[in-house]
């Protein structure tokens, strides 16, 4: 069948079939790249429909850590010691060793017929042949030369693929698309997009952002301690971007009491913002910035017990949980807080 055929064929396929292999070969325990060779024993090409998948179904190997794509496509996700390092679908652990190059390393064959590696860990919790869901700890995250960090990649039939036509580097999203592989001559993988991936509440994007992506809230607002907590506290590592929520102006950069480096701006849709704890502000008052700029780095001044941000939401100079504008579990804007006007967005009261 030639592959126009296959394609045609294939394209309202939603993944592989469940595979229910969990002994492998004594090769498929000791290398890390190897051919699958039941993967195209059908045909020389599948897709997989990430958009057709429940949320549970997926999950970020560190989802507090901070990404950075190699040149060979495996990424470096960076956190701090002692994070639990998640399997990112269901599968089947194929290899779960020591090796010269990456350290403790895990390799997870997937229904989907995707393999996802995890090495330089500082422990391995899983075994070949075990079975994990979406979003099991596998691992500890281990540490080289002083860095924290999981060493990820995705493979297909043995080869490394680029991760980021898989989900999103910054906000560790999958991406809701559907994806084409094909079998080449010389046995490696084509990758392709069938469909675009559709982006979530467009009108939205340009003028919010969430101001720390990625991160784990590790204080709520609310009281703690006897005392009012008037904002939320965010983590993921130290000196990470924080990014402004809103177009604004910037009406205080400097240290203040226990809040430390802090940054205030104020904004045209009714709110000012908040950062602070900041290891560095790189913006001063009066300066214009738009949503998604960079305005400081997190760090762990003023009274802090660790690296994060501290970020407060406030309607006249009184706080207000930011709870009532973004999602912090998605990391979303809550649209439902504002009024859209011709201008733009501005909060309701």
């Amino acid at each position: 069948m030639k592959t126009r055929q296959i394609v045609l064929t294939l394209i309202a396929m939603i993944a592989l079939s469940a595979c229910a292999q969990t002994q492998f070969t004594a090769l498929e325990q000791q290398q890390i790249s190897i051919e699958d060779p039941t993967l195209f024993e059908k045909s020389d090409a599948f897709t997989v429909d990430f958009a057709s998948g429940r949320d549970k179904d997926y999950c970020f190997p560190l989802p507090v850590g901070k990404a950075k794509l190699m040149s060979d496509y495996n990424v470096e996700i960076e956190t701090t010691r002692g994070d639990a390092v998640k399997s990112m679908f269901a599968g089947v652990v194929r290899l779960s060793r020591h090796s010269a190059t990456n350290g403790n390393v895990i390799v997870v064959r997937h229904p989907n017929g995707l393999e996802t590696v995890y090495g330089n860990n500082a422990e391995n919790l899983v075994k070949s042949g075990d079975k994990v869901k979406a979003g099991q700890t596998i691992a500890i995250v281990g540490t080289e030369k002083g860095r924290t960090f999981c060493r990820f990649a995705i493979m297909v039939n043995g080869s490394r693929i680029n991760p980021s036509i898989i989900f999103s580097l910054e906000s560790h999203r999958l991406r809701q698309q559907l994806v084409l592989f094909q079998k080449t001559a010389n046995w490696k993988v084509n990758v392709s997009v069938m469909k675009e991936p559709v982006v979530e509440k467009p009108e939205s994007v340009q003028w919010w952002a969430y101001p720390l992506p990625g991160a784990k809230v590790i204080s709520p607002y609310g009281k703690r301690g006897g005392r009012r907590h008037t904002g939320v506290d965010l983590k993921t590592t130290n000196r990470d971007n924080i990014l402004a929520a809103f177009d604004g102006e910037v009406v205080y950069s400097g240290v203040y009491s226990g809040y430390g480096n802090l940054v205030r701006i104020r904004h045209d849709n009714g709110l000012e913002t908040y950062y602070s704890h900041n290891s560095k502000n790189l913006v001063k008052v009066g300066d214009q910035v738009k949503a998604g700029d960079v305005i400081a780095l997190t760090g762990q001044t003023g009274r802090a017990t660790t690296p994060h941000l501290h970020f407060e939401t406030r309607v006249g100079g009184q706080p207000v949980n930011p709870n009532t504008y973004f999602d912090h579990q998605t990391h979303t804007i809550r649209l439902e807080a504002f009024n859209k006007k011709r201008d733009g967005y501005v909060i309701k009261r």
